[in-house]
């Protein structure tokens, strides 16, 4: 039998506001509130608020933790050179898999890594056992249930062009400082509800924040922000998918696995394979290098892009990772894993229920920030 999953403490709010519930990575998630296709257009046009709060968030402490994140990361976390700045990375297996894909940031007294919700017990079990090799290290769960969990946060998410206004409307007391957070930065600021954190991060492709916030003032700061602005709406998972798959992004498990490669899913930005430091993974990458191409796709024909759908190619069949209809450009778009070589403007088909379906190859970034990049 199944286990059963878990709920994020907005659970009962979303049910009341008439949300369809489905599980996702063990979690009960909203999908959507009434219409998927509204959601994603809200958030392209005004602010939507999203519960992440099945993501996990995990400090850590102690003198040697500079070296293990060394060690631990893709990313090189010595490009942190200020307290409040963060950065994403893949943590890879020693095959140079990826094993998760996180945002660490650097904090005055800790790091903190934000990390996926499927793996965050996989995650733990796995950075501690590094962290057996380096003096001084503790690994501090924030997500409620998890081993050694202490001081539970939840975690919000306000997406859109309208993001800053709304929040500023909601704290305009930390509004200046709100403005002026750069883009990937963090910042611990006093608010009605006590100190919240602050990112000016998300995975929408829009502007907006993500707001770590202590569990027991979750409930009442949804509530909170949902009461002040009519800009301001719920928005589930079905949207948030779509909106990342415009804007490009991997999702966890689909476009990227233990057994793929970060050269081979469009991330080799964040391997830094030119300093000296050694890390879990970079003689594997060495070694083996870019073995793949990572590619967006635009349907010319009738159909719906979706995931592990062959695609035909001139040097080759690659595989769909990540498909569907984009609201923004009202055609079927995809990320695809094909066979290195691919020329950007080529035309390749996609095998849709046995026919096959013209498509166009592009870079995997269509809708950022409100304009369409294809």
């Amino acid at each position: 039998m199944a286990p059963l999953p878990a709920f994020t403490i907005f659970n009962e709010v979303h049910k009341s506001l008439g949300a369809k519930m489905i599980d996702f990575g063990g979690w009960e998630m909203p999908i959507h509130y009434g219409s998927q296709l509204g959601e994603h257009l809200h958030t392209r046009t005004s602010a939507s608020l999203f519960d992440v709060s099945h993501m996990a968030v995990v400090d850590c402490f102690g003198s040697d933790s500079p070296s293990f994140l060394t060690y631990l990361l893709a990313n090189n976390i010595q490009k942190l050179k200020a307290s409040g700045v963060g950065l994403y990375s893949c943590m890879l297996n020693h095959e140079g898999g990826i094993i998760d894909d996180l945002i660490v940031y650097r904090l005055e007294d800790r790091y903190r890594l934000v990390i996926n919700a499927s793996t965050a017990e996989s995650d733990i079990i796995w950075m501690n056992e590094q962290a057996k090799s380096f003096n001084d290290i503790e690994l501090v769960p924030r997500r409620y249930a998890l081993n050694h969990c202490a001081d539970p946060e939840v975690l919000l998410a306000v997406q859109g062009p309208l993001s800053l206004q709304v929040l500023a409307q909601a704290f305009p007391t930390i509004a200046k400082e709100l403005e002026k957070l750069a883009y990937f930065h963090v910042s611990y600021l006093s608010t009605n509800f006590g100190k919240l954190m602050f990112a000016r991060t998300g995975y929408t492709g829009e502007d907006g924040f993500e707001i770590s916030i202590p569990m027991s003032q979750g409930r009442l700061v949804w509530d909170y922000l949902l009461s002040l602005s009519s800009d301001l709406k719920p928005a589930g998972l079905g949207a948030r998918d779509t909106l990342r798959i415009e804007a490009g992004y991997n999702l966890y498990g689909q476009d990227m696995n233990p057994q793929i490669s970060p050269l081979d899913c469009g991330l080799s930005w964040t391997v830094d394979l030119n300093s000296a430091r050694n890390f879990i993974g970079k003689s594997r990458l060495l070694q083996q290098g870019q073995q793949f191409d990572f590619l967006g796709l635009v349907l010319l024909g009738k159909g719906v892009i979706r995931a592990h759908q062959k695609v035909s190619t001139s040097r080759g069949i690659g595989e769909i990772c990540s498909g569907t209809y984009s609201p923004s450009l009202e055609k079927s778009i995809g990320l695809a894993r094909l066979p290195k070589g691919q020329v950007l403007g080529s035309i390749v088909q996609v095998n849709i229920r046995d026919q096959e379906i013209d498509a166009q190859l592009v870079k995997p970034q269509f809708v950022r920030r409100g304009q369409i990049l294809i």
